[in-house]
């Protein structure tokens, strides 16, 4: 099929559009580790149920020892640390401005790949930067009572965001390297993403349960699970956001370029505005349109 890549991406930009407006009101009614340990206990379900349906064993096949160290790496860096700052972030400044931020994550993927698989970083790839901050600016930006300019938004939300972007690109770019480490004579290709994310999975489960020992103990995990409504929405965040959307976020830079995909995937902080006002009665203001539209400008001008 032609532009299936594409495709895949635009429909990956709308899930997670999904799962950013679950996630924000999942972390406020269960909390920020309650709701990852779930999320990371259902795509794992969900994942050895598909891996049983398709190819009838429940551990994935054709992953080699340097495929499975390389997506524990980056469901460390991209699960553990990465979504336990975007979630904290949906917490403070909603899910809105978390997904802004998050057009930071190509950019921030480009440079761990300049430094990691030494892809070129072009002048063309500096002015994107500074078109993509230039959008994020206008957004949270504003002029303040003794400053001509001051931020909007809690520092504490907006530093959790920028550290979720950056995680995120650098996730992504481990990935990136552990798939080429897959057997494609044993496996599929189009079950390469979901064996990678199952992996992935398995070091944000225990990342996160270690985080929730420690930080809370177990108690609001037993609470959660009688939580009916909140293990609703832990279903439908993990549907949107773990299995389908990470797993198909992988899948489509296997038909077009990850430039392509990235550009299309960072279409959710235009998508988000108008189910943010909905749900959560975010206001609409030109500036946040104009800062959204510019951002995504700038990740395209990127590739």
């Amino acid at each position: 099929m032609t532009y299936i890549g594409e495709l895949i991406s635009i429909g990956v930009a709308f899930s997670w559009t999904a799962t950013a407006l679950l996630s924000e009101f999942g972390s406020k009614r269960l909390g920020n580790l309650t709701l990852n340990v779930l999320r990371m206990a259902l795509a794992l379900l969900f994942s050895l149920v598909l891996f049983g349906v398709a190819t009838g064993s429940l551990w994935p096949s054709g992953v080699s020892a340097e495929a499975c160290g390389w997506m524990l790496l980056s469901g460390l860096v991209g699960y553990v640390i990465g979504d336990f700052c975007l979630f904290q972030c949906y917490i403070i400044i909603g899910s809105r401005y978390g997904q802004l931020f998050m057009t930071l994550a190509p950019l921030s993927a480009a440079l761990m790949a300049w430094v990691t698989l030494g892809e070129q970083m072009t002048s063309r790839g500096f002015l994107a930067m500074l078109v993509t901050l230039t959008g994020i600016s206008i957004s949270v930006l504003g002029r303040g009572e003794h400053h001509k300019v001051s931020l909007k938004l809690p520092l504490s939300g907006v530093l959790f965001a920028v550290g979720a972007a950056v995680c995120q690109g650098v996730g992504l770019v481990l990935s990136k390297i552990g798939m080429a480490h897959y057997d494609t004579a044993q496996t599929a290709e189009w079950l390469i993403p979901f064996s990678a994310n199952f992996f992935r999975c398995i070091a944000g489960i225990v990342g996160f349960l270690l985080l929730h020992y420690f930080r809370e103990g177990m108690a609001p995990l037993r609470e959660a699970l009688h939580d009916r409504k909140g293990m609703a929405v832990a279903t439908a965040t993990t549907i949107f956001g773990p299995f389908v959307g990470v797993g198909f976020s992988l899948m489509a830079v296997q038909y077009t370029s990850a430039g392509i995909a990235s550009t299309l995937m960072a279409l959710t902080p235009i998508i988000i505005i108008l189910p943010s006002w909905w749900l959560f009665r975010q206001p609409i203001t030109w500036k946040a349109v104009l800062g959204a539209v510019i951002s995504v400008v700038g990740v395209s001008l990127f590739f």
